[in-house]
């Protein structure tokens, strides 16, 4: 039987690597690769590209499409994005906006790290269906959670200041990263812990100093995806924060350079762009650490 399956196995080698030979192929890798993936690309990135010609196109090409290519730019202009910095308050929105997302995901992070620790790690009854209790919270529409959330800042004299949203961030934050850092840290081998327990380590010296550090990649991801969420959160924004000064980003360029049914398309789109690029920097430093704990948390 053993002579049998080592005379069999360059055959499959063989036929495993004929299956795959198709790819090699520069007409069939065109197909099945080059041209799926630049259809992708373009239905991705085309509606940062519409976002990109509209700030920089003049007044006159925006309102008249007729006589202009819609897709290009004729004569391109920088006074929607000099409007945008210079005679608006979007670099007070842009600090508020980074203000808020730094400090509600700092807050949401400690205690997800808490949360996902204790469910994943500590062996007690009932720990699977309180990480399932967790993720059925994320469920949860805020469309449905502002309406009492807007009781409790009223309550508490929080509206129109940017704690209001500090601390009603993390209720669409926390059960989301409690997740997917649950699924991360159950990859990190228990056995390291059984050894710290044998030498006297302490649960908080193990989490610190053993777990932590093993799952910087889960902890970038959790950071990432809370970020994202609260520096382009809209709803609780718009209703918590009512003063131009105290607005965020999406709220802003929206009540700001809407006037009625006159909607001022180059600065809307300038506002977009320049909000948007942060989370571009964001994206691009840490996308590998994203993707590793994404496909870590999707195993578990």
């Amino acid at each position: 039987m053993t002579a049998t399956s080592t005379a069999r196995r360059p055959d499959a080698v063989a036929d495993a690597h004929e299956g795959m030979s198709y790819l090699e192929s520069l007409p069939r890798k065109t197909i099945t690769v080059y041209v799926p993936l630049i259809l992708i690309m373009i239905v991705l990135l085309f509606p940062f590209y519409w976002m990109v010609i509209t700030s920089i196109k003049p007044d006159q090409q925006l309102l008249d499409l007729n006589n202009g290519n819609p897709l290009w730019v004729t004569e391109p202009t920088l006074r929607h994005i000099h409007k945008l910095l210079f005679e608006s308050n979007y670099p007070t929105w842009l600090w508020n906006t980074m203000f808020v997302a730094i400090c509600a995901t700092v807050l949401s992070i400690m205690s997800s790290v808490l949360a996902a620790y204790a469910i994943s790690r500590i062996r007690f009854r009932g720990a699977q269906t309180v990480g399932g209790l967790i993720f059925l919270a994320y469920l949860v529409p805020p469309s449905i959670l502002f309406i009492p959330l807007s009781t409790i800042i009223h309550y508490y004299g929080l509206f129109d200041s940017p704690f209001a949203l500090i601390l009603t961030y993390p209720t669409i934050l926390i059960p989301f990263c409690t997740w997917l850092l649950m699924g991360y840290f159950k990859t990190i081998p228990f056995e390291l812990e059984e050894c710290a327990l044998i030498d006297g380590a302490s649960r908080w010296q193990i989490l610190t100093k053993i777990v932590l550090p093993l799952a910087v990649p889960g902890l970038i991801s959790a950071f990432i995806f809370a970020f994202t969420l609260c520096w382009n959160e809209f709803i609780y924004a718009l209703t918590f924060i009512s003063s131009n000064w105290n607005k965020t980003v999406p709220t802003a360029i929206v009540s700001e350079f809407v006037d009625g049914d006159v909607f001022r398309w180059g600065s809307l789109m300038a506002g977009a762009l320049v909000g948007s690029l942060p989370l571009v920097i964001l994206y691009a430093f840490f996308v590998e650490h994203y993707v590793s704990a994404m496909t870590g948390a999707v195993k578990e």
